[in-house]
């Protein structure tokens, strides 16, 4: 059995240095998208990795403040049956980019390089056919215009363990733990080997891999938007700002509101919040005073 190296984790940025870049980045994304949808440009960015490597929180800040009219995730479900009778490729195919779009494919096609290869999910016949089609149809989507990125987000076994306890831990998150994502853990050499064998194939000048390390997720977020918008050769679109116009002035017959009570209103529950805040600042106050007071005597 070989041995994983033990990797060195990194310091954790500072929190304010990382909000201030991670706003600096995505307002660059935005400025990247406008050039997408004004040049007519085809961009599939495809991120791959393991299980609680840190995939979906990056994915959500590069489309926090995109228009979801020209940026999609895709996150393709186990096929269906009839879709099991089809191409291997034909399902992602149908989700490619057309002009002015952008793709986040949140697991892709090489699903067929990791979990089905190591799970048993696809024969050895359709693994090697896999492999050898992948850099072919990469190279077809290139050649025709589309911006291809690949990321493999990178983490060590005793993170992964780590943020899979910090899953089930907490009840907002504990839906990402899956059956199959533990299975990362016990299968942890095999899906080394497979995703080995799949670089070996598919990490081809055309559509080269570029690898995230992700011990930090800030890190890895920072680092990865940094990438992508280096990668991607976009300009500077001028854009019309438009004029907020002034209201017109009342003409003609007045118009009258209805009676609130005609409507059905969602309870202002949130009123409480600030009911709760006051009573204990109140309260806060008033023991304040109390304590002072209560100094005083023994003095």
């Amino acid at each position: 059995m070989s041995k994983n190296i033990k990797r060195t984790k990194p310091a954790k940025l500072d929190k304010e240095a990382y909000e201030a870049e991670l706003k600096r980045l995505q307002a660059e994304l935005v400025e990247m998208q406008q050039w997408v949808v004004e040049t007519g440009a085809r961009v599939v960015i495809i991120m791959e990795g393991r299980d609680a490597a840190g995939k979906g929180s990056a994915i959500k800040r590069i489309t926090q403040y995109l228009n979801p009219r020209t940026c999609r995730i895709e996150a393709l479900p186990k096929p269906t049956d009839r879709e099991s009778g089809q191409w291997y490729f034909q399902r992602y195919i149908e989700k490619l980019p057309t002009a002015g779009e952008i793709v986040i494919f949140d697991r892709s096609w090489y699903n067929r390089g990791g979990v089905e290869r190591v799970m048993g999910f696809c024969t050895p016949q359709e693994h090697v056919r896999f492999l050898h089609q992948a850099p072919v149809l990469e190279r077809m989507l290139v050649e025709d215009g589309i911006i291809l990125l690949k990321y493999w987000f990178s983490v060590s076994d005793e993170e992964q363990i780590a943020r899979f306890k910090s899953r089930r831990n907490d009840p907002l998150r504990r839906w990402k733990l899956s059956p199959m994502d533990l299975q990362s853990i016990t299968r942890w050499e095999d899906y080394s080997r497979a995703k080995d064998e799949m670089f070996v194939h598919t990490d081809t000048p055309t559509a080269p891999w570029y690898t995230v390390e992700s011990e930090d997720k800030k890190r890895s977020r920072i680092n990865v938007i940094n990438h992508i918008l280096k990668t991607i050769p976009y300009q500077h679109v001028p854009q019309d700002v438009p004029e907020i116009p002034e209201r017109p002035d009342e003409s003609g017959e007045e118009y009258e509101r209805p009676p609130r009570d005609d409507f059905s209103y969602v309870p202002d529950v949130a009123s409480e919040l600030e009911r709760d805040k006051v009573a204990a600042a109140k309260k806060a106050k008033k023991a304040k005073k109390a304590a002072k007071k209560s100094g005083k005597k023994k003095d």
